[in-house]
C-alpha cells in the first residue's frame, strides 16, 4: 500500500509506455512543451472533464471529472467520463440512486486507435481505482477517438491488468530514484512534443567523456 502523497499520475502510464524517458521527463523533471497533438487532446478533454456536466437519463447516470485513486497501486487521477448503469447484479449502491449500479469509464482521444496498448493501459487503471474505492468488479470501458467518432471497446483482461501493476511498479521505483532513463531514438520521437527537450539525435553521438578522452589522447 502507498501512501495517499506518493501516488502517481494514471495519466503517466501512457507516456510511460509510449516513452519512458518521456515519463521521467514530464513527471520527474516537470518539462513540458505543446504541440499540434497535445493541444487537439487539450480541446476534446474539455467537456470530458466538466465536473457541472452531470446527466441522468433512466437507468444511466453519466458523471464527468471523477476523481479516483488507488492505493494499492499507487496511482491517482481523473476519469474523463464515467457511465453508471443500473445493474441489480453485479452494481454498487449510489448515494440518492435506487438499486444498484456499475460503473463503466470510458476515456477520450484525439486521433485514431494507436498500434500500441497505452490507451488502454490509462482506461485499465482507472477501473482498477474504481474497483477499489467501489468494491465492485469492471470487466470493460471504451475508448472514445475523435477521429473516427466512435467508441472502441476494452476488455479489462487479466493480461491488461497485470501490465498495469507491472508498470505502475516500475515507474514508482524510477520515481523514487529519481532516474531519467537515457534516450531510445525511434520513429515516435517526430511525433513527441518534448523533442526539442529530451535532444533524441545527440544518443547517436559520443559521450562528453569519450570526447574530452579522445581529444586528451590526440593533443602533443
Amino acid at each position: 500500500m502507498y501512501p495517499p502523497d506518493d501516488c502517481l499520475m494514471i495519466s503517466g502510464l501512457q507516456h510511460f509506455r509510449f516513452c519512458r524517458r518521456q515519463w521521467a521527463l514530464i513527471h520527474i523533471e516537470q518539462q513540458w512543451a505543446e504541440n499540434v497533438r497535445t493541444v487537439e487532446g487539450n480541446f476534446l478533454h474539455e467537456r470530458a472533464h466538466n465536473e457541472q456536466l452531470r446527466e441522468s437519463r433512466g437507468d444511466l447516470l453519466i458523471v464527468r471529472g471523477l476523481r479516483v485513486q488507488s492505493l494499492t497501486l499507487g496511482l491517482t487521477g481523473q476519469c474523463d467520463v464515467v457511465e453508471f448503469r443500473r445493474d441489480d447484479a453485479h452494481g454498487v449502491p449510489l448515494a440518492g440512486k435506487h438499486g444498484l449500479w456499475l460503473p463503466y469509464p470510458v476515456e477520450y482521444k484525439r486521433g485514431a486507435p494507436k498500434q500500441d496498448s497505452c490507451d488502454e493501459l490509462q482506461l485499465c487503471a482507472q477501473a482498477m481505482c474504481l474497483e477499489e474505492m467501489l468494491c465492485c468488479s469492471i470487466p470493460e470501458g471504451a475508448l472514445f477517438y475523435g477521429e473516427p467518432r466512435r467508441r472502441t471497446v476494452v476488455l479489462f483482461t487479466p493480461e491488461l491488468r497485470e501490465t498495469v501493476r507491472r508498470d505502475s511498479d516500475e515507474m514508482h521505483q524510477l520515481y523514487h530514484r529519481g532516474h531519467t532513463p537515457k534516450a531510445k531514438p525511434s520513429k515516435s520521437c517526430n511525433a513527441c512534443s518534448l523533442k526539442e527537450l529530451c535532444l533524441p539525435q545527440l544518443v547517436r553521438r559520443e559521450s562528453v567523456q569519450t570526447y574530452l578522452r579522445r581529444a586528451m589522447e590526440e593533443s602533443p
